[in-house]
C-alpha cells in the first residue's frame, strides 16, 4: 500500500512543562525538537506501520529545513518537492502537565507550494492521498492540493483530509471551507470535535468520517455510527496523536488507528 501525503514539513518544537507557566518567571520543562507538521506526521506513521510512504511539500534550505529533511527521510519516507531559499516553518507546542497542548505555528515557505511544482507521476501510483486542512486555506498550496487530488483520484486512490484546526477554519470562513471540501469530495475526513462542529460535519462531509474525542476515543461515521474507546495507557504528550490515528485508520482501520494513537501519546514527540 502506498500512502502519499501533501502539506507542511515543519520543525516541531515541543515544550513539556513540569509546572504551570508564570509570567516573568522560569518554569522547568522537557523539550524535544524534530520534524513535524500534520501531513508529515501521517507520512512518518504510515511508514512506521508498514506502508510505502511519500511526502510532497515545499521546504527551505535553511538549518531548520535541512534538519527536517534528514529526519523524515530517516523514517523511511520518500520526500519530494522543491527546496527554496527562505525560512522553513516552525511549530511550537506547549504541553501542560496533564498532556494537553497549545500550539503556535509559523508555516514559513510551505504554503508557497504551487500546482506547477508537482510532478503527476508522484500521485499516479497512490492508494491514498492524505491532505492537511491547512493546505486548503492558503494560496497557492490550495491549488496544488486540488491538482494532487485530481491526479490521485484519476489513478483510483482514496482521498483523505484532516480538518486540522478550528481556529483557522473560523478565520477562513466555515462556509467557504465546507465548499472547498465539497469540491474535493474526500472519501475520509478526520476531525476533532470543535472542527467537526464548526463545519457542520453531521451533514455528511465524506463517505467516512472519524471524529477524535481525546480521552473518550473516536466515533466513526459511515454506513453506521461506531464509538470506540482509546486503548489504556499513560499519556505523556498528546501532540500528534491524531496524525498517528489517521495513518493507522487509512492503513488498517479503527483498531490499528487506536493502537498507533496509544503509541504516540506514550512518548514525547509527534513522529514514531
Amino acid at each position: 500500500m502506498r500512502v502519499v501525503c501533501l502539506g507542511d514539513l515543519l520543525l516541531d518544537v515541543i515544550v513539556r512543562l513540569d509546572e504551570p507557566l508564570t509570567p516573568g518567571a522560569d518554569a522547568l520543562a522537557v523539550t524535544h525538537a524534530g520534524a513535524g507538521g500534520q501531513a508529515a506526521n501521517v507520512a512518518a506513521w504510515a511508514a512506521e506501520l508498514g506502508a510505502e510512504s511519500r511526502f510532497v511539500c515545499k521546504r527551505a534550505d535553511d538549518a531548520a529545513g535541512r534538519v527536517v529533511d534528514e529526519q523524515i527521510r530517516a523514517r523511511g519516507v520518500e520526500l519530494l518537492g522543491p527546496v527554496v531559499g527562505g525560512r522553513n516553518g516552525v511549530v511550537v507546542s506547549v504541553v501542560g502537565p496533564d498532556g494537553d497542548r497549545t500550539m503556535a505555528s509559523d508555516r514559513g515557505v510551505a504554503p508557497d507550494l504551487a500546482p506547477e511544482d508537482l510532478d503527476a507521476a508522484w500521485f499516479q501510483d497512490a492508494d491514498v492521498l492524505h491532505l492537511s486542512g491547512y493546505s486548503l486555506m492558503r494560496t497557492p498550496i490550495d491549488q496544488a492540493a486540488l491538482r494532487a487530488a485530481g491526479l490521485a483520484r484519476a489513478a483510483g486512490a482514496r482521498i483523505s483530509v484532516d480538518l486540522s484546526a478550528w481556529t483557522r477554519i473560523r478565520d477562513f470562513g466555515p462556509g467557504a471551507f465546507r465548499e472547498r471540501l465539497e469540491t474535493l469530495a474526500p472519501d475520509v475526513v478526520f476531525a476533532n470535535e470543535p472542527e467537526w462542529e464548526i463545519v457542520g460535519g453531521a451533514y455528511a462531509l465524506a463517505r467516512t468520517a472519524v471524529v477524535k474525542r481525546g480521552a473518550r476515543g473516536i466515533t466513526v461515521f459511515g454506513e453506521q455510527e461506531t464509538e470506540l474507546p482509546p486503548l489504556p495507557g499513560d499519556v505523556v504528550d498528546a501532540t500528534g496523536a491524531g496524525d498517528a490515528l489517521a495513518a493507522g485508520f487509512l492503513i488498517g482501520g479503527p483498531e490499528l488507528a487506536l493502537e498507533a494513537a496509544a503509541r504516540c501519546v506514550a512518548k514525547l514527540g509527534t513522529m514514531p
